[in-house]
């Protein structure tokens, strides 16, 4: 493969500079290094653009922020929806993000309601040591579900794309929300991050309930999400008010191997959104957990692995699980 074309990118730069670096490279696939310099990209980005890795010196120095939220209300008086609030949008394969902070600052949460900071789509993503930072939908794992429930649901950039299966890495990550933060159809590995439950409500009066994942994993599908000695903190949650994962989908995926877990934890560990017709077909285990929210009875439908469960769920064969 050729060598990588290396672009160097500062907040001083105008405008919109980060992805005026990004339309500058060219569509041959040629891979591509965009160095950020530290400071705050106020922009939406898209990046659609295979074997392209975008850096910066430092999560706490290098930002990229906007703060589009699903419930406003667009020119043609549609609300923007989910799927249009990304920060940033990656729609490539072999996609890399190191060393930043994505971040929807669209809130309080009831008025601003979903708020996309990364919208992953692409095979071989890979995040390390990134800040991914909103409350509610903070990061999606593409590919949609195949089918909306709500009319309008999906619209966006990918509504009606082919729902292609792929594989995401998260490494020494921080990812921060409250409902949902993580959900999407993604074979997901997550290892050494922070799973960090925050409070994104600005009418404190009513009860606070949280979830941390929201899986859609494909039927059939080997792996969904796992999340490998990782820590789950709730940043000021109240004890027992947050959920490891409901199901987005029936056939969703979620398990913990070695994981730390605090008091926000619900003893239950996971929730059925009300699908108990479901109960049969997802897959929410754990393995090693440790910490007060681990003390919990679970729910019902939530398995208890065994060590040789746990030693089989490995990423070599995460990585493996799919066709190249």
């Amino acid at each position: 493969m050729a060598s990588p074309i290396i672009l160097s990118v500062c907040p001083g730069d105008g405008q919109a500079a980060l992805q005026s670096a990004i339309d500058r490279l060219p569509g041959d696939g040629t891979p591509a290094v965009i160095r950020l310099a530290p400071g705050v990209y106020r922009e939406k980005i898209v990046l659609a653009r295979s074997h392209t890795t975008i850096e910066g010196t430092s999560a706490e120095s290098t930002r990229i922020v906007w703060g589009d939220g699903a419930r406003e209300i667009l020119e043609d008086g549609m609300k923007r929806g989910t799927f249009r609030t990304a920060t940033l949008r990656t729609d490539g394969a072999h996609i890399t993000l190191r060393r930043l902070t994505i971040q929807n600052d669209a809130a309080p949460r009831e008025q601003a309601g979903q708020a996309i900071a990364l919208y992953a789509d692409g095979d071989h993503f890979l995040a390390e040591d990134c800040v991914l930072r909103s409350f509610q939908d903070t990061l999606f794992t593409a590919p949609l579900p195949p089918r909306e429930i709500e009319k309008n649901g999906f619209i966006g950039p990918k509504q009606f794309a082919p729902r292609v299966p792929q594989r995401h890495t998260y490494r020494r990550c921080r990812i921060e929300g409250d409902v949902d933060f993580i959900f999407g159809g993604a074979a997901a590995w997550f290892e050494a991050c922070d799973i960090v439950a925050v409070d994104g409500r600005g009418d404190l009066s009513q009860p606070f309930a949280a979830f941390c994942t929201a899986p859609s994993t494909p039927e059939g599908q080997a792996f969904g999400y796992v999340f490998k000695d990782c820590r789950f903190f709730g940043g000021g949650c109240p004890a027992g008010s947050v959920y490891l994962g409901r199901p987005w989908r029936e056939w969703a995926k979620t398990v913990l191997l070695d994981c730390e877990l605090g008091n926000h934890i619900a003893p239950s560990g996971f929730d059925d959104w009300g699908k108990t017709h479901a109960h049969g077909t997802v897959f929410f285990a754990e393995y090693g957990s440790r910490g007060p929210g681990a003390a919990g009875e679970r729910a019902a439908f939530v398995r208890a692995l065994t060590a040789a469960e746990a030693s089989s769920i490995t990423y070599e064969d995460f990585l493996a699980s799919m066709p190249e």
